[in-house]
C-alpha cells in the first residue's frame, strides 16, 4: 500500500513539474512577443518623431513662402491703387478737355 502511494505521489509529482516546465516555456514565449510588440512600438514612435520633424520643416518653409506671397500681394494691390489714382486724375484732364 505504502508502494503504491509513493508511486502515485511520485506520479503527481512528475506531472506538476511537465506542467509548471510547460507552463515556463509559455511564458518565456510571451515575453519575448512583448519584446518584440516593444520593439516595434520604438520603431514606430521614432518614425512619428521623424514625420513630426519633417512637417515642421514643412510648415516652416511654406509658412515663409505664403508670408512672401502675401507681401507681395501686398505691394501689387498698392501699386495698382497708386496707378488707378493716377488714371482717374487724368481722366478728369481728358473729360475737363473734352468739354
Amino acid at each position: 500500500m505504502e508502494n503504491k502511494m509513493y508511486d502515485l505521489m511520485e506520479k503527481m509529482y512528475n506531472e506538476m513539474q511537465n506542467g509548471f516546465k510547460q507552463v515556463k516555456e509559455e511564458f518565456i514565449q510571451v515575453q519575448e512577443k512583448f519584446k518584440q510588440v516593444n520593439s516595434r512600438i520604438d520603431t514606430l514612435e521614432n518614425k512619428v518623431d521623424s514625420i513630426e520633424k519633417t512637417v515642421l520643416q514643412i510648415e516652416n518653409v511654406h509658412g515663409e513662402k505664403l508670408t512672401a506671397l502675401f507681401d507681395g500681394s501686398a505691394q501689387h494691390t498698392q501699386q495698382l491703387e497708386r496707378i488707378e489714382e493716377e488714371v482717374s486724375k487724368h481722366e478728369e484732364i481728358i473729360i475737363k478737355r473734352i468739354k
